[in-house]
């Protein structure tokens, strides 16, 4: 799970600059048609999450104990609903909850995987 932990964190980071570009244009877009969307905001939201998750996720993937894992779960999670419920117009922000759910996902098995503290 290192390698995974190592390689989501670079994914992560790498694509919160596409999402963040995505969501100032979203953004742009919600302004100017006036539509009262906030969909680029909540992918504002979601980028900045994103690059949190795979800070903690590059920086704690050596740890044994648990709370890195807890952590990438709360980040990826939080991003994950943000952008599935909240995406509005911006479709693209459901393919980057995917992902955050695919690492929501990955990181229930690494705690689950983990032996337990005797």
């Amino acid at each position: 799970m290192k390698v995974w932990k190592l390689v989501s964190g670079i994914f992560s980071i790498i694509f919160f600059c596409l999402v963040s570009f995505q969501s100032c244009a979203a953004g742009v877009s919600n302004a100017l048609e006036e539509s009262g969307e906030a969909s680029g905001s909540v992918g504002i939201v979601v980028a900045l999450l994103m690059l949190a998750g795979g800070i903690v996720s590059i920086a704690t993937r050596k740890s044994e104990k648990n709370g890195g894992n807890i952590a990438l779960i709360v980040l990826f999670g939080l991003a994950a609903l943000m952008g599935f419920f909240l995406a509005g117009t911006f479709a693209d922000l459901q393919i980057w909850a995917g992902w955050c759910l695919i690492n929501v996902v990955l990181a229930v098995i690494a705690l689950a995987k983990k032996p337990k503290a005797e």
